[in-house]
């Protein structure tokens, strides 16, 4: 997958049992999308009145995570729609390359004033296309 995100897995962020709770895996791979952003496109996907928003979020928890553990969040964009876009991600333990989860989300541009989809950018489209290019 063309982009890497590296995290630590914090206190905070587990539950009684010591694993790290479902809910925060959705943060980290928040996480990891706005690194992409901000590192290979430079840019603050709030401009203008319109965004990105989430419209969808599939998981599969293969392992769990534990405080301590670095994690590596892989994420790759997997489609690109007239107002959408899906990425999938793999979560992986990086000390012994044990995978964590698997996950896809499908992200929409969104126009905050009229409270609707728009197109994506032509600029934010090409960008997307050239990640979805980069894959292996």
């Amino acid at each position: 997958m063309p982009y890497l995100h590296r995290l630590d897995v914090r206190f905070r962020d587990c539950d009684p049992m010591g694993h790290v709770n479902n809910a925060v895996y959705l943060t980290y791979l928040e996480q990891a999308r706005l690194h992409l952003w901000r590192e290979r496109w430079q840019v603050d996907p709030r401009q203008s009145g319109e965004g990105i928003i989430l419209a969808r979020a599939e998981v599969d928890f293969r392992s769990p995570a534990v405080y301590g553990e670095t994690l590596e969040v892989r994420l790759d964009v997997a489609g690109i729609g007239r107002s959408s876009f899906t990425y999938e991600y793999e979560v992986v333990e990086a000390g012994a390359r044990r995978l964590v989860l698997t996950a896809r989300t499908v992200l929409v541009w969104y126009d905050y004033a009229a409270g609707r989809s728009v197109p994506i950018p032509d600029a934010i489209r090409v960008m997307l296309e050239e990640e979805r290019r980069t894959a292996p």
